[in-house]
């Protein structure tokens, strides 16, 4: 009962006219904490772009709701999103960039093969947000999540999977 009152509330704080960019990447945790797609589809533009940490790429607001609301039944369906720190940079009076770092925790395991584990670990990201103020406030053209690995510098190729590694010590 409490996953529908809560999905109830961020349906109707997605109706809500966004006043300031910052409200974007807190919507977006509010809704996805609430299991709610269509409320993560509406802070977006219909032909807006998103690119998940695994570079799938969904090119409009559809898209994005089905993607979300696969993950967050099966993949997330668990888990926690907590926006961490938020940085605005306005490039005009009506366009912005948000930056926003969040904790991911509670992610399902993957199945067996996959390299799953029987318990996830706590994941922190970087979600890049463009926004532009419209009519009804503030509102996403294009999203990017990147999963933050600490000690690394970049991915390396090896086998037809990728691998985060660390140069630095190298003598590069």
């Amino acid at each position: 009962m409490g996953a529908r009152i809560n999905a109830a509330k961020t349906r109707t704080q997605s109706k809500t006219k966004m006043n300031i960019p910052e409200e974007i990447p807190a919507r977006f945790a509010q809704a996805w904490n609430a299991r709610d797609a269509d409320a993560i589809a509406a802070l977006f533009d219909e032909d807006a772009d998103f690119v998940n940490v695994v570079g799938i790429w969904w090119e409009n607001r559809e898209d994005i709701r089905k993607a979300h609301d696969y993950g967050l039944r099966v993949i997330f369906k668990d888990s926690d999103l907590k926006v961490t720190k938020t940085k605005v940079k306005y490039l005009s009076e009506t366009i912005a960039t948000v930056h926003a770092r969040m904790r991911l925790k509670g992610q399902s395991p993957a199945k067996e093969g996959e390299g799953g584990s029987s318990k996830p670990e706590m994941r922190f990201n970087i979600f890049t947000f463009v926004v532009h103020k419209t009519g009804r406030g503030w509102s996403c053209a294009a999203a990017q999540n990147t999963d933050i690995v600490p000690g690394k510098e970049t991915n390396l190729s090896e086998g037809g999977k990728l691998k985060a590694v660390d140069y630095r010590g190298e003598g590069i």
